[in-house]
C-alpha cells in the first residue's frame, strides 16, 4: 500500500488536524475503529492544555496526538503502526484520482483509469504467454517458460477477481 493513512499530509492527520485546532474530537473520531475511541478521547484531553505552553510543547503534543489516531487507525485496518511518515510521499497513480473522483463525486475519471490499467496488463501478459507458447515444443526449457507465464497469467487474473470483489482493507496490508 502507498504511503497514504500514516503520512502527515494523508487523510488520518489532516482530521487530526482539525480535530486540534477545533478542540473537536468529532472530527477525528469517524477514522479510528469504535474500540479506540476512548483512548482517542482520553488524549485529546491531555493535549489540548499541553498547545498552549509554548517552548515547543504544541508541536510534541500535535505530533503524540497524531501518532495515537494514525495508530488506532492502523489497528482498526488490521495495519501495523510503523511510524509517521512525512508529507509528500507518492502515493502511487490511483490514489489521488480516488480523491478527485469524491471530491467531485464522479467516478469516470477513476473507473478509466482502473480499467485501463487492468486491460494493458492483461494484454501484456496474454500476449507474452503467447509468445512463449509458439516455442514450448522446442524444449523443455522454453516449455517450462511457457508454463510458468502460462499459470502466472490465470492466478494473476484470480487476484485480480479477489482484489475486486474483497472487503475495502482485505488484505492491503499484508506487503508491507
Amino acid at each position: 500500500m502507498p504511503p497514504h493513512c500514516d503520512s502527515m499530509d494523508g487523510p488520518v492527520v489532516t482530521a487530526a488536524r482539525k480535530a486540534l485546532e477545533a478542540g473537536n474530537v468529532n472530527l477525528i473520531l469517524p477514522y479510528v475503529p469504535k474500540e479506540g475511541e476512548e483512548e482517542v478521547i482520553r488524549v485529546l484531553e491531555k493535549v489540548l492544555p499541553l498547545r498552549r505552553l509554548g517552548n515547543g510543547a504544541k508541536e510534541v503534543a500535535d505530533l503524540y496526538f497524531f501518532e495515537t489516531v494514525v495508530r488506532i487507525h492502523r489497528e482498526g485496518e488490521g495495519a501495523p503502526y510503523t511510524g509517521l511518515k512525512p508529507a509528500g510521499l507518492s502515493e502511487g497513480p490511483v490514489i489521488p484520482v480516488a480523491e478527485k473522483a469524491i471530491d467531485t463525486a464522479s467516478a469516470e475519471e477513476l473507473k478509466k483509469i482502473l480499467c485501463d490499467m487492468v486491460t494493458a496488463e492483461v494484454q501484456a501478459r496474454f500476449d507474452h504467454m503467447l509468445h512463449l507458447k509458439k516455442h514450448a515444443e522446442e524444449s523443455v526449457s522454453e516449455a517450462r517458460e511457457y508454463v510458468e507465464a502460462m499459470l502466472g497469467l490465470q492466478v494473476w487474473s484470480h487476484k485480480i477477481y479477489l482484489a475486486v470483489n474483497a472487503e475495502p482493507h482485505e488484505g492491503i496490508h499484508e506487503h508491507g
